[in-house]
């Protein structure tokens, strides 16, 4: 009888999984439309001729479309080999993009706010005299995210999830004004429980406690409903983008970021998400290899508005006077302590999927690009479009030596076929490529020649560059760079070393599943 029962608790999970029952409720929504398109375009030939010219022509249309190549691959070799069906999966996810509330409310936000912050122009002035390189990358960031760039700033750099625990529950305890949180996972455990003691006691306190986690993130692992219990406990909490029973293509758009700002003077991100596998109380792949970055200072004041921007789309606020942008934004100056006096340059920025700008991938190509030494990246995935294969190219070929490490025991099985995948031309055109033996790697970072760091959410595959909402910190000329790039090196004894004769003796059946995969990477 004790034998039966765990497999009778993973029958229950399995027929009781919440994602279960959205993707089975999305798939009758799309043959409910597929059904009828397909039953009037059998009632007159001429119908069925008019959807082969609406084919050609949506095909048409993707192509001079301003979006990803492989996107357009993905979606031309759909919409042609499945004809009505692919023409259906395409109109609806066009149609919901455009309708959706999150669509518009996003938007309108960041219109409002284009100019709340303001970059003091003597910063500008140093960094285009002293690296006008560097400087080019800076303006893009400030141009595209609306995030500026700033001194007088300190970093912490956490080699693991093990190490930035005690820090977050320092800082937590500290706060005086208030804590904001947006994470993508949220699960109970000892990480999240010890936390939110915290939180519920700061509540309690008078200090302005809010949570915004990703819906999607935490739908195996939180009930239904859980803001409503944190809402009880005095904590402010909204649900990104929660699922609905709907066929709704702007689900995609999820909440990857990983905020949480203590009173506008203390910002943390990186790819530690609130769970006990993070800080490795649970072991699920191995040992679990995560970095994340402490900012304290003015720099912090970017991580509060790309909050509060959140904020303000999730609570669907009229106005930006509603969320008082700017008392938030003047508290960091008022905190003990007065301006910090960091070295060089720090710009957190955000990217968001439904601006068709990919800043993410465009700071990492421009590091790539502008690289004189050497470049080192921490991902656990690595499913790149032509784009960003060709920049890791082309620096490989003009002599900067590129090393990437990847995860030794994936996470997802299915996406580190695709991530292997991509290892041949790689490696032929001299990136060194390495797997972190110990377990999982979940690490998002770029270090480039001493000067130059960047340290975040945002992985090397499609959903990170051009799907969800991200973040990152880029970094100019300060001590904390040669941590992350000794952190690299340290990691490096723990990895092996990929080389063209582990690609040539893999299987024949699984070189043909990569083909597959990689055709459909866009929807991984």
């Amino acid at each position: 009888m004790e034998r039966v029962k765990p497999v009778l608790k993973k029958i229950y999970k399995i027929l009781f999984n919440r994602i279960l029952f959205v993707i089975a409720a999305a798939s009758v929504q799309v043959g409910w439309v597929f059904l009828n398109f397909y039953r009037l375009t059998t009632y007159s030939p001429y119908l069925s001729l008019a959807v082969s010219v609406l084919v050609i022509i949506v095909v048409l249309v993707i192509l001079n479309e301003e979006m990803d190549s492989s996107y357009k691959l993905f979606w031309v070799s759909l919409i042609l080999g499945l004809h009505l069906f692919g023409l259906v999966l395409f109109l609806l996810a066009v149609q919901s993009r455009k309708v959706s509330g999150v669509y518009r409310q996003y938007n309108r936000v960041i219109a409002q706010g284009h100019d709340i912050l303001k970059e003091e122009e003597q910063i500008r002035v140093r960094l285009a005299e002293l690296d006008p390189n560097a400087n080019r990358q800076s303006v893009y960031i400030r141009d595209t995210s609306d995030t500026p760039l700033w001194g007088n700033t300190t970093a912490e750099y956490f080699q693991v999830g093990d190490e930035m625990f005690p820090a977050l529950i320092r800082e937590l305890e500290a706060a005086k004004h208030y804590i904001f949180i947006e994470y993508f996972i949220i699960n109970n455990g000892f990480m999240w429980n010890t936390i939110l003691d915290i939180l519920e006691q700061k509540a309690k306190e008078g200090v302005d406690v809010r949570l915004i986690y990703d819906d999607f993130g935490c739908m195996n692992i939180l009930p239904i409903r859980y803001y409503e219990k944190l809402r009880a406990k005095g904590i402010k909490c909204e649900v990104f983008n929660p699922f609905r029973f709907l066929a709704n293509v702007v689900h995609n758009n999820r909440d990857h970021r990983k905020f949480c700002i203590i009173d506008g003077n203390v910002g943390l991100t990186g790819g530690i998400n609130l769970s006990d596998e993070y800080i490795n109380r649970q072991n699920r792949f191995g040992y679990w290899k995560d970095t994340a970055i402490l900012l304290r200072g003015d720099a912090v004041r970017n991580m509060t508005f790309m909050f509060l921007n959140m904020w303000a789309t999730v609570t669907k606020a009229e106005t930006l006077e509603e969320i008082h942008y700017q008392d938030y934004l003047a508290a960091g100056i008022d905190r003990e302590g007065d301006k910090e006096q960091g070295e060089g340059y720090f710009q957190p920025f955000g990217d968001s999927p439904l601006d068709h700008e990919p800043v993410g991938q465009n700071v990492y190509i421009s590091v790539l690009g502008n690289a004189q030494s050497y470049v080192y990246i921490f991902t656990p995935y690595l499913i790149v479009d032509n784009e960003m294969m060709s920049a890791f190219c082309l620096a490989a070929k003009s002599g900067v030596d590129i090393r990437i490490i990847t995860p030794g025991i994936p996470d997802k099985k299915l996406v580190f076929l695709v991530t292997q995948s991509y290892y041949e031309r790689l490696l032929r055109a001299g990136v060194k490529i390495y797997e972190y033996q110990p377990g999982f790697l979940h690490a998002k970072s770029f270090v480039c020649d001493d000067k130059i760091a960047v340290c975040g959410t945002i992985n090397l595959d499609y959903r990170s560059l051009f799907l969800h909402f991200e973040d990152g910190v880029w970094i100019y000329d300060n001590p904390v760079i040669e941590e992350i790039k000794q952190d690299f090196l340290e990691t490096l004894k723990q990895c092996r070393p990929i080389d063209l004769d582990f690609v040539k003796k893999r299987n024949p059946l699984i070189k043909a599943l990569q083909v597959i995969l990689r055709l459909s990477a866009p929807a991984i």
